[in-house]
């Protein structure tokens, strides 16, 4: 079979006035018909022709979202170029190490000051590849959009591609060492949106916000490539600092998000909820309500209450994002189980998914009317999934990757013989839903012998609101203790602070050093990835001073 992920697009170009995206140009929405993007389509495969670029080659692909992203994409695709996505906020060496092992043999930049920090880190051992930015600085003598590429060009070319032909080479954000590039086909990505498409997680008349990078796959299938697929309409966002804005002014019905863009919500509502006890118990009997509806199906008095307590409490809080979201599909990190409650109760569905790039990415999720907070879902139709006797959830199916770029090492120890992909995380299955508990990685013994997920730890201290940033320390030693990014001084305070949402915890959970910083870990010096994980080690090695003294002391709890 020949298919081409770029027939997501194709097939609507009959429908030239269609319109397939908003963005914000000059000050002002404005609206991004099939034909604009089928121009700048062609224009794109026009200008890799004149380049000499052939079928397999890679282009490297450094931009923030918006149209241009996705119509240089597309181009490539339809010629059968494999498309290298970068973060444009990575730090540069990392993204210029990636262009030089995938080889890449042009790379397309966000702008000069992006050109100039990856010109700066290319090493002589692997240079840059030529370069076209995309909104150069103005007089820039450098090669740019508008001199790259011709004023007109053909028609435009979908070339009809083996299913297990390379399509794309995602680097993974590694929390340590050198990112690996995973090796998606065409064939991976079309059945992770065909799974996505039989579950209708979108529809036709759907309009759909991109606040995540377009780098990211969970954003690249869910938030451009399934929504293409059927015609809805996508809005780019204009970043972190206006999501609230974008929210009200775009009134998406869907959104892809990462759970710290609710947790900001929820923090807000918090705020606004301390100052008044009787918002506080209405937005209470509400929620309570609302998950009770949720579960077990509205009574006589639900009938009655609910419609009321809705419009007192969650039309308000819903209104701030646009009024219209039937769900969001959150990923990336786990959830919040009690912030998933909250939003069903104000009838806005979170419905926590799971995935990882290997997986195109995503492998399941939940679902509008079978919504488990504490679980990731059900595995999505066509992918089969099963633990090791260690507990480790391997995944199988047509979405799962053809291996990582030259590192056969890394291959071999993802995918077994049997085409079951190790994905690192341990997992129970409650019924036909799948619980992570962990990276077992990152799951640490005790010199107790008792077991900590660190991440179920962090998920209820970050309730706290003085604690900005934490990571729960405790491996092979006698107890556990937090690193933290908070403006809080009084060590003592914190732990107690902390322990206060360890309730519910086993003792030996409880934390009993927290190590203090006002300075927050940050992708530019080196303690996050791109994606905003934990570089768990590096932050291991940036603290161990401080860790060692206070194993040294007496703990605090």
């Amino acid at each position: 079979m020949t298919r081409n992920i770029a027939q997501f697009f194709s097939q609507h170009l009959a429908q030239r006035q269609q319109i397939l995206y908003r963005h914000f140009v000059d000050e002002r929405w404005r609206d991004v018909s099939v034909a604009e993007v089928a121009t700048q389509v062609s224009r794109w495969q026009a200008a890799f022709r004149r380049e000499g670029l052939a079928p397999g080659d890679r282009i490297a692909l450094c931009a923030r979202n918006g149209v241009t992203w996705i119509a240089a994409d597309l181009a490539a695709l339809g010629l059968g170029l494999v498309v290298v996505p970068l973060y444009v906020d990575d730090n540069p060496e990392n993204a210029a190490w990636c262009t030089g092992n995938a080889e890449a043999k042009l790379l397309l930049v966000e702008n000069s000051r992006v050109a100039a920090a990856l010109r700066a880190a290319a090493t002589a051992g692997s240079p840059l590849p030529p370069l076209c930015v995309l909104r150069p600085d103005r007089g820039e003598a450098s090669t740019h959009a508008e001199t790259f590429l011709p004023k007109s060009s053909g028609d435009l070319e979908v070339r009809g591609m083996p299913d297990d032909a390379l399509a794309t080479i995602c680097y993974t954000s590694g929390t340590s060492g050198r990112p690996k590039g995973v090796m998606l086909s065409h064939g991976n990505i079309i059945a992770n949106v065909r799974q996505c498409q039989a579950l209708h997680m979108a529809r036709a008349d759907d309009r759909f916000l991109s606040m995540l990078p377009l780098s990211h796959m969970f954003e690249r299938t869910g938030g451009y490539y399934l929504p293409l697929s059927i015609g809805a309409v996508v809005a780019f966002g204009r970043g972190v600092a206006s999501i609230a804005d974008d929210l009200m002014s775009q009134r998406p019905t869907v959104v892809f998000a990462v759970p710290r863009i609710f947790d900001r919500f929820r923090a807000r509502i918090e705020q606004a909820l301390a100052e008044s006890p009787l918002k506080k118990r209405l937005f209470d009997a509400c929620v309570e309500r609302g998950v009770h509806v949720a579960k077990k199906g509205a009574t006589l008095t639900d009938h009655m209450m609910l419609p009321l307590l809705r419009a007192l409490v969650a039309g308000p809080i819903l209104a701030r994002m646009g009024g219209r979201m039937r769900f969001s599909v959150v990923g990336g990190a786990a959830l919040d189980p009690e912030l998933s409650r909250a939003f069903i109760g104000l009838g806005l569905p979170l419905l926590q998914g799971y995935g990882m790039t290997e997986a195109s990415p995503v492998i399941a999720v939940n679902r509008e009317g079978d919504n488990d907070p504490e679980t990731v879902g059900p595995p999505l139709p066509g992918v089969d999934v099963r633990l090791s006797d260690s507990g480790e959830l391997l995944v199988r199916g047509p979405n799962v990757m053809i291996g990582y770029w030259r590192n056969e090492e890394a291959t071999r120890a993802a995918l077994d013989a049997d085409g079951w992909l190790h994905t690192g995380d341990l997992a129970e299955m409650r019924e036909d839903k799948i619980m992570i508990r962990g990276r077992a990685k990152d799951i640490f013994v005790m010199s107790n012998g008792e077991k900590i997920s660190p991440q179920d730890v962090e998920i209820a201290i970050a309730h706290e609101p003085v604690f900005e940033q934490i990571m729960l320390v405790g491996d092979g030693r006698p107890y556990a203790i937090l690193l933290a990014v908070t403006k809080g001084a009084d060590e003592k305070a914190l732990v107690q602070r902390a322990n206060a949402q360890l309730k519910t915890f086993p003792r030996w959970a409880r934390v009993r050093h927290v190590i203090a910083t006002p300075d927050p870990w940050t992708v530019d010096n080196g303690l996050l990835t791109p994606t905003q994980k934990l570089k768990r080690p590096r932050l291991v090695e940036r603290f161990k001073d401080r860790i060692e003294r206070a194993y040294r002391e007496a703990p605090l709890d």
